[in-house]
């Protein structure tokens, strides 16, 4: 199949990329290098250096003339939608339409669309939170997010075009940024490689729902062979780790016994956010594969072996 993949070359995009080249999919890819990298760029996808909001982009789809299209590109840093809501909004929500429209014109068969799964739902009672809970997003990203949601559900309902969004827990591994609003599991491994502090917000009992990126690649992969499925599911485990036994587990992986030091709570942080996935079990066939062990293991030997620059 001929996928186009927006964000192809960051963080989780270009696992995605790797995931469906394997898979022995054609894989183009648009992105606006904004904060994708061209050194995680697989060589064997074609590469459109375009943002998605640009008047260029249907070009770019009559170009590569994809089949189905995998959507994550997007303004993901939630102190940015803060500062600058409507740029927030002009990425993730006008610019997931102006894909969206793009994408009909040239005669896609399928979108994927990753949305967000903790910013969307916000703090609930209800853990795991379930696909049908009600959405509460208190950060302007959280509603852009979900706002795409409801844009795609518009649209397939009126193109009948399959369409199925990915609601991401926290996602963490190999390749992320681990400067400015990066995962905390890379911002601690690269501060636990160069010898520097690991700073806990808080009393650091906040939990988060962790997910491997390569699991994540793989909901992705299942999606995209699944095209009966529609609607949203959780890419999760279902399972909460608070940011104390993420750095215990983490320094335990790095051979570090200094505890981390706390600094002030952020103010307005989620307390707790814990996906339930069983609804993509049910639709998908898929489960995460990789323990948190497994997975902060392979990701500080990721940051040991790069030292700050990055590896495919």
């Amino acid at each position: 199949m001929r996928v186009l993949v927006t964000g192809g070359v960051g963080f989780i995009g270009s696992h995605v990329v790797d995931r469906l080249l394997a898979d022995g999919h054609v894989v183009a890819i648009v992105d606006n290098l904004s904060t994708g990298r061209r050194e995680l760029l697989n060589p064997a996808a074609t590469l459109y250096v375009c943002d998605i909001r640009s008047a260029r982009l249907g070009a770019v789809l009559d170009a590569a003339r994809p089949e189905a299209v995998v959507h994550i590109a997007a303004q993901a840093a939630v102190p940015r939608s803060i500062a600058d809501p409507l740029f927030d909004a002009s990425v993730n929500v006008l610019g997931t339409i102006a894909l969206l429209e793009a994408a009909r014109r040239a005669g896609v068969r399928r979108v994927v669309y990753t949305s967000t799964g903790g910013a969307g739902y916000g703090d609930t009672p209800v853990l795991p939170t379930p696909e049908d809970h009600p959405s509460r997003p208190t950060s302007p990203y959280g509603v852009s997010k979900t706002g795409a949601e409801r844009y795609l559900d518009c649209w397939a309902g009126l193109t009948r075009i399959p369409a199925l969004t990915l609601r991401l827990a926290n996602i963490y591994g190999p390749r992320q940024d681990p400067q400015g609003e990066a995962g905390v599991v890379a911002i601690f491994s690269h501060r636990l490689v160069h010898g520097e502090p690991c700073i806990v917000n808080g009393d650091g009992e906040q939990t988060r729902d962790y997910v491997y990126v390569e699991d994540v690649a793989d909901a992705v992969a299942r999606a995209l062979a699944t095209p009966e499925a529609s609607g949203a599911v959780n890419i999760a485990t279902g399972r909460g780790t608070s940011v104390n036994e993420l750095y215990r587990r983490l320094a335990a992986s790095a051979g570090v016994g200094v505890p981390a030091r706390h600094g002030p709570a952020k103010p307005g942080e989620q307390r707790h956010s814990v996906l339930d996935p069983c609804r993509a079990k049910q639709m998908l066939g898929w489960s995460p594969a990789t323990t948190l062990d497994e997975g902060l293991a392979r990701t500080y030997r990721y940051f040991a072996q790069a030292d700050g620059k990055p590896l495919r």
